[in-house]
């Protein structure tokens, strides 16, 4: 009878959170959006948080856990990390395009530059979950945002520069003997802003 009132109680959570998650992420996609006025950047930015179902997904299965309410929230509370890690990113790589640099340049620049911060933000995180994994309620919880925030941060540092680099065919080439620079098949000079 317990159980049976407890997994009542944990589908009637997750109904009143799914009606209402639409509405919020739909709030966060047009703060991004504003933020960089550009649906190209939006979307490498967005295109980020499903990374974290790789490392959810790991996580639960070796710690043996359950996807409930609990783990849900660690999931959106993962999201909003993610976009903040990506857009730290991205706003680096239109600061050093803004600056003159390559554009190729610039994407390989900043996710050097921005490899130790993002990392340890992540890695402070993880630490301060950590004690949680000795209580047996927010365990699921604390291993969503633990596993999950260590292998998308790995990905975001890699998928982002790349995402970007595509949506704004951006590449290195070989022009005229010499290391160049081309967008949409044409040589890009210095400076070029990339938004879209």
């Amino acid at each position: 009878m317990a159980w049976g009132g407890e997994a009542e109680d944990s589908a009637k959570a997750n109904d009143r959170l799914s009606s209402t998650l639409p509405i919020f992420f739909g709030l966060m996609v047009l703060i991004v959006l504003f933020l960089f006025n550009s649906i190209k950047k939006t979307l490498v930015i967005w295109l980020t948080v499903p990374l974290s179902i790789i490392g959810v997904t790991v996580g639960l299965l070796v710690f043996r856990q359950p996807f409930g309410f609990m783990p849900l929230l660690g999931l959106m509370s993962l999201s909003g990390m993610l976009i903040k890690n990506a857009i730290v990113l991205v706003d680096e790589i239109d600061t050093q395009i803004g600056s003159g640099k390559n554009r190729f340049q610039a994407i390989l620049d900043s996710g050097v530059s921005r490899l130790i911060p993002v990392s340890m933000a992540a890695l402070t995180t993880i630490l301060g979950m950590a004690p949680l994994l000795q209580d047996a309620f927010f365990v699921a919880m604390a291993v969503t945002i633990m596993v999950g925030l260590g292998f998308a941060t790995l990905l975001t540092l890699i998928v982002v520069p790349v995402l970007y680099a595509i949506f704004f065919r951006i590449q290195q080439g070989v022009h005229n003997g010499r290391s160049g620079l081309y967008s949409a098949g044409c040589p890009v000079s210095e400076g070029v802003d990339g938004k879209g």
